[in-house]
């Protein structure tokens, strides 16, 4: 055999040992357990998207899909352990709402809600609702307005704490409206429905998973839905701009996402097995019975509704002058 004949024969040798190992291990994925983080505890809406879809993932893709709540300082804890995990897809997460709203309220943030991340889909939206307390003589939003310019003192509007999407949206409506409102933080739905449900508060605009059963029950009235349509759960419930407040849009929305540099290859795999999970009747039915309204999609629009919601809260925050503090 002639020398560079021989070294032809190498190099061909070499390519095929070298250059399609990349290939041949996207091909194979995965081939061991799947980890999704959850940046919450268990119970509440991401848990339960990351459970319902996760038991599809596991049959779809082969391997075990395993959920690993990881809780603590807003959601930023386990979002920053996900945005610092190896980008091979077998670290992948889902997040909520405060991914588009933590980078405008904490200084020293671990991670980017752009930069760190791979979209993956998006995956739900949550509605919010304008709950307020049923003896308050207003049947319509306009109606509630004018009441709480009328009285002030007892405009009262609860919220669940600092950065939330409950307190996002009240400020936002408070932007549009020219309302006078005091906001009441409490630590969450169930410490807040309490003193709305006594009068001691006017309003709550509470995420429809959680408030749906009261309105139902009649202890409260919603005025409006908080998107730009019509909630699924509650279609008679006129969202805020049709009653006259253009430009209003708040919800609690999110998505699947993976860490800065995973393979392009693997995010398109696990979108195509996400939205296929999502489209299951068993998954649509489990979550919106929770009050969750299922979406989908392409990475790019996940990653376009990123950008939207970011510039959207970013004014808001400033505006209002809010703070984690």
């Amino acid at each position: 055999m002639k020398l560079n004949t021989l070294i032809q024969t190498l190099a061909v040798a070499a390519a095929w040992t070298l250059a399609p190992s990349h290939a041949f291990a996207q091909a194979a994925y995965p081939n061991h357990p799947v980890k999704i983080i959850v940046p919450a505890p268990p119970g509440g809406g991401i848990d339960l998207i990351a459970r319902v879809v996760g038991e599809k993932l596991t049959a779809s893709l082969g391997q075990p899909v395993i959920v690993d709540n990881r809780p603590g300082a807003s959601n930023n804890l386990g979002t920053e352990l996900l945005a610092n995990a190896k980008p091979d897809g077998y670290t992948i997460g889902i997040v909520g709402g405060s991914h588009n709203i933590n980078k405008y309220l904490f200084k020293n943030l671990g991670w980017d809600p752009q930069k760190s991340f791979e979209p993956i889909v998006y995956t739900h939206e949550i509605p919010l609702v304008f709950a307020v307390y049923p003896k308050i003589p207003a049947k319509t939003l306009p109606e509630f307005v004018a009441w709480l310019k009328a009285n002030p003192d007892e405009a009262k509007v609860a919220t669940s704490g600092r950065g939330s999407a409950q307190e996002m949206a009240a400020e936002m409506f408070k932007m549009v409206s020219g309302a006078p409102m005091l906001l009441v933080p409490y630590k969450g739905s169930s410490a807040a429905h309490p003193d709305l449900l006594a009068g001691r508060t006017a309003l709550y605009i509470d995420t429809l998973s959680a408030i749906q059963e009261q309105v139902r029950s009649g202890n409260v009235r919603a005025l409006a839905v908080s998107t730009s349509h019509r909630a699924k759960a509650l279609p008679d419930v006129p969202t805020a701009e049709e009653q006259g407040f253009k430009g209003y849009n708040a919800n609690t929305n999110g998505g699947f996402l993976a860490p800065a540099g995973t393979p392009k290859e693997i995010v398109a795999k696990l979108n195509t097995a996400i939205n296929a999970a999502l489209k299951q009747p068993d998954v649509r039915a489990k979550l919106e019975a929770a009050g969750i309204e299922v979406q989908g999609g392409t990475p790019d629009d996940y990653k376009a509704l990123i950008a939207s919601d970011l510039q959207k809260w970013g004014k808001v925050v400033k505006e209002a002058g809010i703070t984690a503090d």
